[in-house]
C-alpha cells in the first residue's frame, strides 16, 4: 500500500501534467477558433462554384485533358495529415483509410509530417512531401493542385485521389476519400461543402461567351480551391481533435488528483486515530 509520502508525490505528478494539458487545451481552443472559422467561410463560395461546374458541364460536351478518363493502371493520392500528435484518433484514422491502396502501383503526395512518415513508414513511393501551416494559404495549395495536375497531364499516373480530413464540427471529423482527377463529375466539392442548392430540371443557364469556354476557364482554378479547402477542412479538424483529446486528458488528470487526495486523507486520518488510540492506550495503562 502507497505511504502518505507516495501518493503525495503522485498528486505533484499529475499536477503537473495537468497544468500542461490544461496550456495545451488552451492554445488549441484557441487555434481552433481560427482554423473552424476559415473553413466554414470558404463553403458559400464552393457551393456556388460546384453549381456553376455542374450546371456548364450539363450545357457542354466539353473535351479536355483533364476530363479524360482512362483505365487505370497506376494512380497518385493526395494524403493530407496533420503534423503533430496529441489529437486522438485523427491521425489513425486518415492513415488508415489510405492503408489498402496497392504500393506497387500506387504514388504518394503528402501534406503534413504524420502523412509523410507514414509513406515512409510503410515502404510506399512518395513523390512529392508538402507542408502547410496552422493557417493554410492558397499557395500551398495551389502547389500540390499543380503537381498533381501534372503527373496527370504526363500520363505518369491514370487518376489522383485525395485522402484527408472532413470537418464536421468540434467533435466529428470524417476521414473521406474523394476522386480528384479526372473531374469527372466533380462530386468532391459537395462532399467537402456539404449541402448546396439542387438544379432544377429544365432551368435556363446563360454563359457568356459559351459554356465551354467558361468551364475550361474554371477547371485549372476548380482543382486548386479543391485542395485549399481540403487543407481547410484538415486544419480544423486538426485543432478540434487535439482540443478535444487535451481537454479529455486535463479531466483525466484532474479525476485522478481528487482520487488520490481522497486516499491520501483517508490513510492520514487513519495513522491520526492509530497514533490516538495508542497514546490513549498508553495512559490507561
Amino acid at each position: 500500500m502507497q505511504g502518505p509520502r507516495e501518493i503525495r508525490r503522485r498528486i505533484r505528478s499529475v499536477g503537473a501534467t495537468a497544468q500542461i494539458t490544461r496550456a495545451m487545451q488552451m492554445v488549441a481552443a484557441s487555434k481552433m477558433r481560427k482554423a473552424q472559422e476559415a473553413a466554414l467561410l470558404g463553403r458559400p463560395f464552393v457551393q456556388v462554384l460546384y453549381r456553376i461546374q455542374r450546371a456548364a458541364t450539363r450545357a457542354a460536351e466539353l473535351d479536355h485533358p483533364l476530363l479524360e478518363v482512362r483505365p487505370v493502371s497506376r494512380r497518385a493520392v493526395i494524403l493530407v495529415g496533420a503534423d503533430k500528435g496529441l489529437c486522438g484518433a485523427l491521425n489513425g484514422n486518415v492513415l488508415r483509410l489510405a492503408a489498402p491502396y496497392d504500393r506497387a502501383s500506387t504514388v504518394f503526395i503528402t501534406a503534413g509530417r504524420r502523412a509523410a512518415q507514414f509513406v515512409a513508414r510503410t515502404g510506399r513511393v512518395l513523390a512529392a512531401e508538402f507542408a502547410y501551416g496552422d493557417s493554410p494559404t492558397f499557395a500551398e495549395a495551389r502547389a500540390i493542385a499543380g503537381f498533381a495536375r501534372d503527373l496527370f497531364l504526363r500520363r505518369e499516373v491514370d487518376e489522383v485521389r485525395v485522402v484527408a480530413t472532413r470537418f464536421v464540427n468540434t467533435l466529428t471529423q470524417e476521414p473521406i476519400d474523394l476522386e480528384f482527377l479526372p473531374v469527372g463529375r466533380i462530386t468532391g466539392l459537395k462532399t467537402i461543402a456539404e449541402e448546396e442548392a439542387p438544379l432544377v430540371d429544365g432551368e435556363e443557364i446563360l454563359f457568356e461567351p459559351d459554356a465551354e469556354s467558361v468551364l475550361s476557364f474554371m477547371l485549372g482554378h476548380y482543382l486548386n480551391i479543391f485542395v485549399y479547402q481540403v487543407l481547410l477542412n484538415a486544419k480544423a479538424s486538426e485543432q478540434s481533435a487535439r482540443m478535444v483529446s487535451m481537454k479529455n486528458a486535463t479531466d483525466a488528470a484532474e479525476g485522478l488528483i481528487d482520487e488520490l487526495t481522497l486516499d491520501y486523507n483517508k490513510l492520514r486520518q487513519g495513522n491520526v486515530t492509530k497514533e490516538l488510540l495508542e497514546i490513549a492506550g498508553g495512559q490507561s495503562e
